[in-house]
């Protein structure tokens, strides 16, 4: 399983966010610090408090995802069509997505980065089946 952990400033309107993105929420895993927001079975987006996210850096400072980036998490969806319902979903819920090459052939690969309402990004993708050659 993959768990991404993103800090957000407000946990109920990040969890109403990926909600409408389509996951769903353990409440299990969830309280007034954490939302574990489940995609499927492997992948789960932590929502973290800002103040319970310094818990687990240490001294490190808490970066502003609006203005600088360290990571950028992809995972990838059934179909092209997904993918650009995933990123349509992020603009009509207050966020953003936008194609970082967008020259690329959507024959073969489709890719948006969504930005959430933290600026954290996630990047839903589709690959075209590999082939081998023998």
């Amino acid at each position: 399983m993959v768990f991404a952990n993103f800090p957000v400033r407000d946990l109920a309107k990040a969890t109403d966010f990926y909600t409408m993105l389509g996951f769903h929420q353990n409440t299990d895993y969830s309280d007034e610090n954490a939302s574990a927001m489940v995609w499927d079975e492997t992948f789960v987006v932590m929502l973290l408090t800002r103040d319970f996210y310094q818990k687990f850096i240490g001294d490190r400072e808490v970066a502003d995802p609006h203005k600088m980036s360290g990571a950028l998490v992809n995972f990838t969806l059934a179909s092209p069509d997904a993918v650009e319902q995933f990123a349509e979903r992020a603009k009509a819920n207050g966020g953003d997505a936008y194609q970082a090459v967008p020259e690329m052939s959507s024959e073969q690969m489709v890719s948006y980065e969504v930005v959430d309402i933290d600026g954290n990004i996630l990047e839903p993708n589709w690959m075209a089946p590999v082939t081998t050659r023998e």
